[in-house]
């Protein structure tokens, strides 16, 4: 009981997995193969690396958030590709994507953090933007033409294990975990989002830690963008959508409180692995990708009634 009232969402991912594994083991055995792991591993990179991002985002507090997220990373995408076919060398390519991100998400950090505009609003038009710029600059079809070498690290596999997991979430969440817990920055990032008041007050830099953290979500969504490029073979405009959905209910099912001071990005990790595994689960049943949205929706408010109950009204 204790730990339910303390973080309701850890306690409700548990129960969430110990009934999906049931579910699995009873219902859908073929879901344990070597090749099923190897296909939900692949489709969690790009959702982990986005919702760390979001979730350093709502860490901060201020009402932060980051909807643009889906946006960015087709944007992100489009913009390497279109580097490439301009003549840029491929190994640039990875540096581009994690460039235009950065901007991206610099962008929304100079509009919530120096000009003090809430930041639902601001990051759901650039949202519209990044998307929209997207489409425009492909007229709404995928480029192809990504390199073989590029492919093959990012269709490549080791162990089951898929190689843009490993070089790229792992080490993203293993340095996030680092700068949380054993750095000032870390503790200043909680700091800001339980009393963002007695934070100024002690000199601490909390507009700067916002810019950054909307930085940092920028630069993990043009990571996103590159790994997809590198598996998908072309820039999709469309590869992001539903990522600003799915990426804050892994969020905030991975025990980051809502208007920021608490979280654990090994949480939120669990949690985009079990969005991940949920949608795969309902697509060998034969449903329908609405129902899929639905589910990821459905969580979303059930986690926000959890907070509610067991954190914001004790």
């Amino acid at each position: 009981m204790n730990i339910l009232r303390r973080s309701p969402e850890i306690a409700l991912l548990l129960v969430l997995w110990l009934m999906l594994v049931l579910g699995i083991v009873l219902a859908l055995p073929q879901m344990l193969a070597p090749w099923s792991l190897t296909s939900i591993l692949q489709f969690a990179t790009l959702l982990s690396l986005v919702a760390l991002g979001q979730s350093l985002v709502v860490m901060t507090g201020g009402g932060g958030i980051d909807l643009s997220v889906g946006g960015n990373v087709s944007l992100s995408a489009v913009m390497g590709m279109l580097a490439l076919n301009q003549g840029v060398s491929p190994a640039l390519l990875p540096l581009i994507c994690l460039l235009s991100g950065t901007l991206a998400g610099a962008l929304n950090g100079f509009l919530v953090a120096r000009l003090r505009l809430w930041p639902l609003i601001v990051t759901l038009g650039s949202f519209y933007l990044f998307s929209g710029l997207a489409l425009a600059l492909t007229g709404g079809a995928a480029i192809a033409g990504v390199p073989p070498e590029l492919t093959q690290w990012g269709r490549g596999v080791s162990f089951s294990f898929p190689l843009p997991f490993i070089t790229c979430v792992v080490p993203a969440f293993v340095v996030a975990w680092l700068i949380l817990s054993k750095s000032a920055w870390g503790k200043w990032i909680y700091a800001s989002g339980f009393n963002e008041h007695a934070t100024r007050l002690v000199g601490i830099p909390v507009d700067r830690l916002r810019l950054l953290a909307y930085c940092l979500s920028g630069l993990l969504a043009g990571c996103a963008g590159f790994v997809s490029l590198t598996w998908l073979g072309s820039a999709r405009p469309e590869i992001g959508v539903n990522l600003e959905l799915e990426s804050l209910t892994a969020a905030l099912l991975g025990g980051v409180a809502i208007f920021g001071g608490r979280g654990s990005v090994i949480g939120v990790m669990a949690a985009a692995l079990m969005l991940v595994t949920i949608k795969t689960c309902m697509l060998q049943l034969g449903l329908n990708s609405v129902w899929q949205l639905g589910a990821v929706g459905m969580l979303l408010i059930v986690v926000l009634m959890a907070q509610r109950l067991f954190i914001y009204r004790r």
